[in-house]
């Protein structure tokens, strides 16, 4: 019986030896395959794709010029293609990594616009949903929010609004994802982070919001100007409406 058993544990033993470095083997071997080809991923969104497969076909082949069919796979710099890719002003994450049958995989996620700059004696420029400032494509244009002023310019002279005025985001955000506002809000004109104004679709008055601070306090009382002012004095009746002071609509 004891022999028995101890065969049973040497058997088992060897069978597990061999088991592992047969494991051990088979990474090595697929490791060691040579790198056949790319395919590449690009998330849109809204149905637009700023970045276009042919450019990033492009960046790879510039700044790889070994990347041939016929390399090691484990002489594909994954790391250095992600860096490389990153560096695409629309390119918000990059990731690379080998698939089947020796294929390098690129998958690229997109910025999303969600205001643009207007600037008339320079180029325009978005601002993405994390509050970068990225500049305009040459492929395709978004219909986003229009933001214009000399504050707007500072803004986009950094590259960001999340130092200077944070409250921007908020402030875009709140217009855009309301039904309401989103149509009718079409230009947000930034003077100063307490000066801001707002244009409109329908209706010839500015309406002036002060800063980017209470903004449902704010929107509240341009609804009440819409809802009971308009509808008894008319849309002409005034041309500029102001609620950048504390429980009061200003009316002229």
């Amino acid at each position: 019986m004891k022999m028995t058993g101890m065969k049973k544990i040497l058997a088992f033993s060897i069978l597990s030896l061999i088991l592992i470095g047969f494991i051990g083997f088979v990474e090595k071997q697929t490791w060691e395959k040579l790198y056949l080809g790319r395919q590449i991923s690009i998330e849109g969104e809204s149905g637009l794709y700023f970045v276009e497969q042919e450019e990033i076909e492009e960046m790879i082949s510039a700044g790889f010029s070994d990347l041939n069919p016929g390399l090691a796979l484990s002489e594909v710099p994954l790391n250095e293609i992600e860096n490389r890719l990153l560096g695409h002003p629309f390119v918000r994450e990059a990731e690379a990594f080998i698939g089947q049958k020796g294929m390098l995989q690129v998958k690229l996620k997109q910025y999303k616009p969600i205001a643009r700059i207007a600037r008339p004696g320079a180029a325009d420029g978005y601002i993405t949903s994390e509050g970068k400032i990225i500049p305009m494509s040459n492929s395709y244009t978004s219909r986003v929010l229009i933001v214009e002023g000399d504050f707007a310019e500072k803004l986009m002279n950094q590259g960001e609004i999340m130092t200077e005025m944070p409250e921007l985001l908020e402030l875009i955000y709140f217009i855009t994802e309301d039904e309401f506002w989103s149509a009718q809000i079409t230009e947000i004109i930034i003077n100063s982070p307490s000066d801001i104004q707002l244009y409109q679709q329908v209706g010839q008055q500015v309406i002036e919001l002060g800063d980017a601070r209470d903004l449902e306090d704010k929107f509240e009382k341009i609804e009440v100007f819409y809802k009971e002012i308009l509808p008894r004095k008319g849309w002409n009746a005034y041309h500029r409406v102001s609620v950048k002071f504390k429980n009061q609509i200003v009316c002229e």
